[in-house]
């Protein structure tokens, strides 16, 4: 059975991660989704290191099951063909500086205009006012402005660092694509389309807020400087590697003071309750720590795993492809790319029962579904080979049409 969103058409104007990988949710739910790119290399991502085949794994992993074409906005020809595609679109999508879509022509109020019921996105870095809002974006900096990089450090008295993976790019997008479709079901019940904005700093702050800013929610009460809450992650040494261990209730601290043969840790004043244990924290930590090396990692999880706690291995990414509940959970799946060949990648997590979302084809060679994407439009073989030849439209070179 076809996805959820099957019968949905968006226009895909956004670029590197955060507004192709929510375009890539809403394609792999079974929306037709077009990516419009322009002459001269197309979405950056394309051509990032890691490569096969001319594809990056950027790319290949963030614009699957989307078709691609290729129109020059600087020539009013090109600027036509897209409005044409706009015109009969259920969602457009951009990510350009706040201000660059008005300029070219297709702004919210010129889109809405001849298609009232679209649902227009736009995807900022910083916001779409302020001091910041014309200032070139990447994940770093959104991190470091957001307060990420301090909670990360764990005390706002030590070295600030990145979490090692682009969260607010990933978490922006999993958020658009959350309010696509909310703006979509809205337009079913209301009949009438709207401008949906989001930018990445809205985004993790919010995202932090929920757990991460307990200091700062109460006002007058606010919190000065932040203190690492501990000197030990819940990471763990063992004999031969590394374990997470999260020892919460009073049963569990019992029960692993008696695994690691101090059963008088039970009875200490420091740890007899949660609030104790909370405010000695490091004191815990060390002694869990200290217990943890004298056995090795699947010795402690086999005892641990006896009595309830908490705990599972550390694994670097090879040892997670392979691991028995990745496995079972089907999180890793393999395609078949016609161009960078066989793909180890993951499906949508969430599953449906009904309309379940499957993998249609793989990310597009840059502007393969050009001339196909015209011709649904309404124009002529003759129109279609005009734009190409004046270079207004883009059509890859390759066996386009045997990828329809």
């Amino acid at each position: 059975m076809a996805g959820p969103l099957t019968g949905i058409r968006v226009i895909d104007f956004t670029a590197m991660i955060s507004g192709p990988l929510a375009t890539m949710t809403l394609a792999d739910q079974g929306a037709d989704v077009i990516k419009v790119e322009p002459p001269g290399g197309g979405d950056h991502a394309r051509n990032v290191a890691t490569r096969r085949g001319g594809f990056s794994a950027s790319f290949v992993n963030n614009n699957r099951n989307k078709r691609s074409v290729v129109f020059d906005l600087k020539q009013e020809a090109g600027l036509e063909a897209v409005r044409r595609l706009i015109g009969g679109a259920d969602v457009l999508v951009q990510n350009f500086r706040p201000g660059v879509m008005d300029r070219i022509g297709l702004g919210e109020a010129a889109v809405r205009a001849p298609n009232p019921k679209i649902v227009y996105v736009s995807i900022a870095g910083f916001g779409f006012e302020g001091p910041y809002a014309q200032k070139p974006v990447f994940d770093p900096l959104i991190q470091a402005v957001s307060g990420l990089t301090t909670v990360q450090a764990g005390s706002d008295e030590e070295r600030p660092r990145l979490v090692r993976t682009i969260l607010p790019d990933k978490l922006t997008a999993l958020q658009a694509s959350q309010a696509i479709v909310a703006a979509l079901f809205a337009r079913e019940r209301t009949g009438e389309g709207q401008h949906v904005t989001l930018s990445m700093l809205d985004t993790l702050v919010s995202f932090l807020w929920s757990s991460d800013m307990s200091g700062h929610t109460f006002m007058g009460d606010e919190t000065e400087i932040e203190n690492a809450q501990s000197f030990i992650d819940l990471i763990y040494e063992t004999a031969d590697g590394y374990i997470s261990v999260a020892i919460m209730r009073d049963r569990e601290w019992a029960a692993f003071a008696g695994l690691a043969g101090h059963p008088e840790w039970a009875d200490d004043e420091r740890f007899r309750t949660a609030a104790g244990r909370e405010i000695n924290k490091n004191a815990r930590l060390d002694l869990t720590q200290q217990a943890l090396r004298d056995r090795t990692t699947d010795e402690w999880l086999a005892l641990l795993e006896g009595v309830d706690i908490p705990c599972a291995p550390v694994l670097t990414r090879q040892a997670m492809r392979t691991h028995p509940q990745v496995a079972a959970n089907g999180i890793i799946v393999e395609n078949v790319h016609p161009d960078a060949g066989p793909l180890r990648q993951t499906p949508p997590p969430a599953r449906f029962s009904r309309t379940e979302p499957r993998y249609r084809f793989g990310a597009p060679r840059l502007g393969q579904h050009t001339a196909a994407v015209l011709r649904e439009a309404g124009y002529t073989d003759a129109e279609i080979e005009a734009l190409l030849t004046s270079g207004a439209a883009r059509q890859d070179i390759g066996d386009a049409e045997a990828a329809q």
